[in-house]
């Protein structure tokens, strides 16, 4: 089995394992954790006049809902299978002009030329390809046509997103290291190394610009909020009871910097990511 086959299959179980449950049942907090970024890209798609967009890495469709209530219709697509049931059924509950297809997008045969846009918020950096991925998305895409999306900066310019990890380090030796070169949260931290996939998978136009939003979350869910997600979320159900309760009474002191009040603020550092799909044929 090959390496990209391997972290396909290592990213499923992941986003239809714990890591998506987590998010279906932080889905309140979370969305309103990144209601800023919804602004922009909906700011983003409204002023490109999009008649039809695609949102890949969905998650429960907050963004699709967004989007879809400004322009008409919206497709999001997640290899999650809990996240894309949880879409559905908020979608359903809110009648919002959305739909959903439960895919990875680097692999799924969208209609070519199908859409007017794409966006992302925080779902396009686990690609096991991402040359092949944006160059699927640019097929699915008419000429023109724009790519809006948001992915995050580097782990040194957000501390907030490794606090627990590094607080909890002492006690969970076997955290998986971050790697800038493996699809992930921070797989996109180096511009040039967006900007030469964009490129050569069919984008022009491209435009990556730093953006840098005071995010918050109320400090009554914090601790749910660092024990279910990241790696320390992933990790912390293996180990023993005591081990658990040690973690977090390390790791929620470290959190004091971020907390105000009733309420945690962060900086999240970003990137915000425009192109066009270029109509020059690919060698």
């Amino acid at each position: 089995m090959d390496a990209s086959r391997r972290t396909d299959d290592a990213q499923a179980a992941r986003w239809n394992g714990p890591a998506g449950h987590a998010w279906v049942d932080l889905q309140d907090v979370l969305d309103e954790m990144f209601r800023p970024f919804e602004k922009l890209l909906v700011e983003a798609v409204s002023a490109e006049r999009a008649g039809r967009v695609l949102d890949v890495g969905c998650g429960t469709g907050g963004i699709t809902r967004a989007v879809a209530r400004r322009v008409g219709h919206c497709v999001g697509v997640d290899l999650s299978g809990p996240m894309i049931d949880t879409a559905r059924a908020l979608t359903e509950r809110e009648g919002a002009p959305a739909s959903f297809v439960r895919a990875d997008a680097q692999e799924h045969a969208f209609e070519s030329g199908a859409f007017d846009a794409v966006i992302s918020r925080f779902g396009v950096m686990f690609f096991s390809d991402p040359v092949r991925a944006f160059g699927n998305l640019r097929s699915a895409v008419r000429d023109e046509g724009g790519l809006f999306f948001v992915a995050w900066r580097g782990p040194a310019e957000n501390p907030f997103m490794t606090t627990a990890e590094r607080a909890a380090a002492p006690y969970l030796p076997d955290l998986p290291p971050r790697r800038p070169d493996e699809p992930g949260q921070f797989a996109f931290a180096d511009p040039d190394r967006v900007r030469r996939i964009l490129a050569e998978s069919g984008w022009a136009g491209i435009d990556i610009r730093p953006v840098d939003v005071v995010c918050t979350l109320p400090e009554r869910e914090l601790v749910r909020y660092f024990t279910r997600l990241g790696p320390v979320g992933l990790i912390l159900p293996e180990a023993d009871e005591e081990t658990r309760a040690r973690i977090v009474e390390t790791v929620r002191p470290a959190f004091d910097p971020f907390v105000q009040g009733s309420e945690v603020r962060f900086t999240a550092a970003c990137w915000m990511v425009s192109a066009r799909a270029s109509s020059a044929k690919l060698s």
